[in-house]
């Protein structure tokens, strides 16, 4: 798949393609029926279809030092997308500039003129351009003067309610991964790379793979089910999870630690993405390393039933 920015023309043999325009973090449903429009109007044409993404997310750009809570990295939305058909990712980069950008000069440098698009999907709620001012009214009447057609995709709706990256956010905070995976269509995965720690864990028995949480939201801290997929060789692994700041050990360090069923290879080094499927209990400080054993112990047999 191609990765394009958004400070540079698109190449002619993407120019009049349909782009799907908006953040997408999680691609959840909401966000697959916008891509998913995008891409079936391209097809149906003969086009090209380009999903649109915005990195860092603007939040982050207004509000530093906000806590964190993306959903999914850069590359995590580039295989979604692949995967959902899409010929191409482009990543506008947030920043001042791009923040200063009037709703005029979006749609006619940046649409028209950089990326050549001929047809342009948001949701109904999309906003964009200096301090909001281009909306799904001001998209298509600009559009219409460029020669982009647009289009906007009703929300999709759970419950009643329409699926939002928000709600999704919720409902890891407090450890609700059944509601997370439905609106995802996915478990909720975090990506890294094994580092090296202090090795506590081989000395009980349960050897960990110590990754970084960087810049993704915090599940609620606590013991989970997971699975863990190798990138490098795409083999899948079952097993259980503490994600927090181990309370048994000092000094408190935040980390995702998950310890695989059968597995006795090296993973230090590696990049490895590990899929929440649910939430088992809190973290917990004990008042022995022999009672923290037998509660892990615990919680790797009902982890084994849950992924079974």
């Amino acid at each position: 798949m191609r990765w394009l920015d958004h400070r540079k023309s698109v190449p002619q043999s993407l120019r009049g393609a349909v782009v799907a325009l908006g953040n997408f973090d999680g691609f959840h449903q909401g966000h697959q029926a916008v891509v998913g429009e995008a891409i079936a109007w391209a097809r149906a044409e003969g086009r090209p279809s380009i999903v649109a993404t915005f990195d860092p997310h603007p939040v982050r750009h207004f509000k530093p030092d906000v806590a964190p809570f993306r959903l999914t990295t850069l590359e995590q939305r580039q295989e979604l997308f692949l995967a959902a058909g899409a010929t191409a990712m482009l990543v506008f980069h947030f920043d001042g500039d791009l923040a200063g950008t009037t709703a005029e000069d979006f749609v006619r440098v940046l649409l028209h003129e950089r990326i050549g698009a001929a047809g342009v999907v948001t949701g109904e709620d999309f906003t964009f351009g200096k301090a909001r001012g281009g909306n799904r009214a001001v998209l298509e009447s600009l559009g219409a003067e460029c020669g982009i057609e647009a289009r906007a995709v009703a929300p999709v709706l759970d419950e009643g309610e329409p699926v939002s990256s928000s709600r999704i956010r919720a409902a890891l905070q407090r450890g609700d991964c059944s509601t997370a995976t439905r609106l995802l269509t996915r478990p909720f995965a975090i990506r890294g790379i094994v580092q090296h720690g202090d090795k506590l864990g081989r000395t009980i028995g349960y050897p960990t793979a110590n990754l970084p949480l960087e810049s993704y939201l915090r599940p609620r801290y606590g013991i989970y089910a997971v699975t863990g997929r190798v990138l490098a060789t795409g083999q899948e692994l079952k097993g259980a999870a503490s994600v927090g700041i181990r309370p048994m050990f000092d000094p408190p360090k935040e980390l995702l630690e998950p310890y695989f069923f059968d597995f006795d290879g090296d993973l230090y080094g590696q990049e490895i993405e590990v899929g929440f499927h649910r939430f088992l209990r809190p973290e917990a400080k004990f008042d022995s390393l022999e009672e923290l054993q037998a509660q892990m112990a615990k919680d790797c047999d009902e982890a084994r039933r849950v992924l079974s």
